[in-house]
């Protein structure tokens, strides 16, 4: 496995990949290119930049609360689950368009 900190920052890039391919996609093709509704209602009411800012802060926050618990195997399977859920299909969709 591989070392905390490691994993940490880790989490944190996905967390940035993830924000800067969504922020790409919804100036590329709308708001409809977001999936989450909230996150989507929230890009209407007050841009896709500051929700993305304050949505991937949090969940930043999030990923640091969980390394200073020391909750690591989590915030290792919720960086992969970025990778393969969030960051992977974006990289699909940009691809075929």
């Amino acid at each position: 496995m591989l070392p905390s900190r490691v994993v940490l920052c880790l989490f944190l890039l996905t967390q940035a990949g993830d924000g800067l391919l969504t922020y790409t996609a919804v100036r590329a093709y709308g708001v409809a290119a977001e999936g989450n509704m909230v996150l989507a209602t929230w890009m209407t009411l007050v841009g896709p930049f500051p929700t993305l800012f304050v949505a991937k802060l949090l969940a930043a926050g999030g990923g640091v609360l969980l390394y200073a618990r020391g909750i690591h195997r989590t915030l290792a399977v919720l960086t992969l689950f970025y990778v393969f859920g969030a960051i992977g299909p974006w990289l699909v969709v940009f691809q075929t368009r």
